[in-house]
């Protein structure tokens, strides 16, 4: 149903969340708010419009061009010039320094673990809002980070083998945060505060101090026998809690119970690739549950254990000084919100036409409406004690999308009687004609942009429907030693370092997918700070406390000033595409397909049957994989572009579909929700997988969204 409000007409739903529950928060009119949202609608739309009919256009070019040219590596000048001709590569203007002001210092100053989280999901939300602080303790018991082999393994009741095992590893992780003089954290009887230090009786009765005084920041009780000692090391801070009394504290000789560690400093929460929202009583939802963040309001109830649990957002944590002056700590992570991209468009809401608007411009006047209490200290909980908003903005192509989202918060600001540059961007840089044209993106957004990243999945089905025509990619398998993978990773840090954003803007790497595989994530995702970048994505709370024990032991904005001296990453390295050099067997064409197809279906179901955005979706190999829309958009697009270059038949690809269903069906057995594919293999969902396979190529930039919202809706209606 919906209500006509000026030219526009809006679903009763979001009418009644606007004007009923937002708008009341803050001091602005229903009938100004609605005047100047149908203004930016409708001058927005056609720009929005335009901007999608270039992309349409350039690919166009680049298909007629791979056409009737041999793409050859060897020499790129006739394609780099092609691209410079087309306005795909723009040329690079003079240098420059972003001037990003007012920025939070979990952005600015702070490098740490950060999550993704559907926002449709409030249980989900909260959980990641409050991922700003976690057990070291836990994490380590509860995950394979701690051998769970023979006697190590985790039981019933509480392994005090696997207990010691986790506080041994805890120790050292102290001794690298805040080493002590000539003594390990191991051998500490008793930590106490003395004469405004912090000061360490060891086993032997020994007295030590930290080799570095100033690491000791903060504590809890009393100076002779303190509950919490709080240590800071590379801008990040660890609590060592004490109980002597308590179950883990009475086994500690200096009665530690456990180590509390910041961990998620900042949170992306998604609008987009990891939630399923096509029609106004989804976007109501997302937008009702950032609404309450950014209050600090928002609760949920749910079952555990037989107990139904109230969930909240945490509190700030207090401490004292050593001279008794009052220290506090934000309790929670910083918030992002991600906003849809340009592409899609939404029926909350249709224009003087009566088309839907774009999903894009209703996001960024919704979600910035809804943040106002917190730039109004009208919140019980704050999220920026700037007064920013921060917004990551998606799927946007080269440095005129990019001036397009900018243009449009600028008249947010104006509607909503903003300061000029309260809202922040994200630049996602995860499509191909953003990559090369970065450090023009960046320049765009210069006075806003607080974060950059990569993102393997979809700059890969990017990668591969730009060059769909090119030829055959290689196995999806072998993408990641491909020569454009490692130059795309490092010309992202070399250019945002090239651009200033060292001290004002985050740096981001991608998602470790596996979150059951936490030992792995401790061994290899270290490489993430290593390589310059002051944040990366992890799968859940558990994770960004594993993962912040990385960024202790390496200091990224060190690392960041020996890599301003490097040479940029190679353009030509960028635009080598992954094509297959060799034959392929029969055996090794439908290993890829079967990879593929299970890991099209495990999702799509989901998606389109359940409604779930982002889950743990277990693989071919049933290791849990944590899979969003990017995963069908590399999936789809390579076995699209196998199709084209006849690696494989369609009937091949048919044949995978239905040999997969019957796996993921397998793999859903025990959930009685779940509706089978097989042997029928005419469910709405498999329908979909088909269509984006075999409908790949003309799907605009190979994005899965229009084909899923389409067959969502579909099955919404029954």
């Amino acid at each position: 149903m919906y209500i006509n409000i000026g030219t526009l007409k809006v679903d009763k739903q979001l009418e009644e969340l606007i004007n009923k529950e937002i708008l009341p928060s803050t001091n602005i009119k229903s009938d100004i708010f609605w005047k100047k949202f149908e203004n930016i609608i409708n001058e927005l739309s056609p720009i929005n419009k335009a901007l999608l009919e270039k992309r349409d256009d350039l690919q166009t070019k680049i298909d007629n061009w791979h056409k009737n040219n041999t793409y050859d590596a060897k020499n790129l000048r006739p394609y780099k010039d092609f691209l410079k001709e087309i306005g795909y590569l723009v040329e690079e203007k003079e240098e420059f320094q972003i001037s990003t002001e007012n920025v939070d210092e979990e952005i600015a100053l702070q490098a740490g673990p950060q999550l993704v989280v559907p926002l449709k999901n409030a249980r989900f939300a909260l959980n990641a809002a409050n991922a700003r602080w976690g057990s070291l303790y836990d994490a380590l018991y509860g995950t394979d980070a701690i051998s769970k082999e023979g006697e190590y393994a985790p039981t019933k009741e509480y392994n005090k083998k696997r207990g010691s095992q986790v506080v041994e590893f805890a120790k050292e992780h102290l001794d690298c945060v805040a080493p002590l003089k000539d003594a390990s954290h191991k051998n500490v009887t008793s930590y106490f505060i003395e004469d405004n230090q912090l000061k360490i009786i060891l086993k032997k009765g020994f007295l030590t101090t930290l080799d570095d005084s100033s690491q000791f920041v903060g504590f809890r009780g009393d100076k002779k026998s303190p509950s919490a000692i709080l240590l800071k090391n590379n801008n990040l801070h660890v609590e060592i809690q004490i109980d002597k009394e308590s179950f883990i504290g009475k086994l500690d000789s200096a009665g530690v119970k456990d180590i509390l560690v910041e961990a998620a400093i900042t949170t992306i929460m998604d609008c987009e690739d990891s939630i399923a929202a096509v029609d106004a009583q989804d976007k109501v939802e997302v937008y009702r549950n950032w609404f309450g963040l950014m209050k600090g309001t928002l609760e949920e109830n749910f079952e555990k254990g037989n107990k139904t649990v109230l969930r909240t957002l945490q509190n700030d944590r207090v401490y004292k000084t050593a001279d008794n002056k009052e220290l506090t700590l934000h309790g929670r992570s910083l918030l992002f919100i991600r906003n849809v991209g340009h592409l899609m468009t939404n029926p909350s809401i249709l224009n003087k036409d009566g088309n839907e608007v774009f999903e894009g411009i209703m996001d960024s006047m919704i979600t910035v409406l809804a943040a106002l209490p917190d730039i109004n200290n009208t919140n019980e909980k704050s999220n920026s004690r700037t007064k920013s908003i921060y917004i990551v903005k998606p799927k946007m192509h080269g440095p005129h999308e990019v001036a397009f989202a900018i243009n449009t918060f600028e008249m947010v600001e104006e509607a909503l009687d903003l300061p000029i540059n309260t809202i922040k961007i994200g630049i996602m840089d995860e499509e191909r004609r953003t990559t090369i044209n970065l450090k023009e993106c960046i320049r765009a957004a210069k006075e806003r942009v607080v974060f950059i990243n990569t993102g393997f999945l979809d700059r890969t089905g990017d990668e591969i429907h730009t060059s769909m025509l090119a030829g055959a990619f290689v196995p999806k398998t072998q993408m990641k030693q491909q020569a454009w993978i490692k130059a795309y990773e490092e010309w992202n840090v070399d250019i945002g370092l090239e651009c200033g954003l060292q001290g004002k803007a985050q740096i981001g790497k991608g998602m470790w997918a596996m979150p059951d595989e936490m030992a792995a994530m401790l061994e290899q995702k270290i490489a993430h700070p290593k390589s310059g970048a002051n944040t990366a994505w992890v799968p859940s709370p558990t994770g960004a406390v594993l993962h912040s024990i990385h960024y202790h032991k390496v200091n990224v904005s060190s690392i960041q000033n020996e890599l301003k001296n490097r040479t940029r990453a190679n353009l030509d390295d960028l635009l080598t595409l992954p094509l297959l050099k060799e034959s392929l067997t029969k055996e090794q064409i439908k290993l890829e397909l079967d990879n593929n197809c299970q890991g099209l279906l495990g999702y799509v179901v989901r998606w389109i049957d359940a409604g779930i955005g982002c889950s743990k979706v277990p693989d071919i190999n049933n290791i849990g994989l944590m899979e969003d829309r990017a995963t069908l958009r590399i999936s789809s697009q390579h076995i699209t572009n196998w199709l084209e270059h006849k690696i494989c038949t369609k009937e091949e690809v048919m044949n995978s579909l239905k040999n997969m269903a019957v796996v993921v069906d397998k793999q859903n057995e025990n959930d009685p929700t779940y509706n089978s594919i097989a042997p029928s293999f005419d469910g709405i969902a498999f329908k979909a997988a088909c269509d984006l396979v075999f409908k790949g190529k003309i799907q605009p930039v190979g994005y899965t969204e229009p084909l899923l919202h389409e067959y969502r809706k579909l099955y919404k209606r029954g």
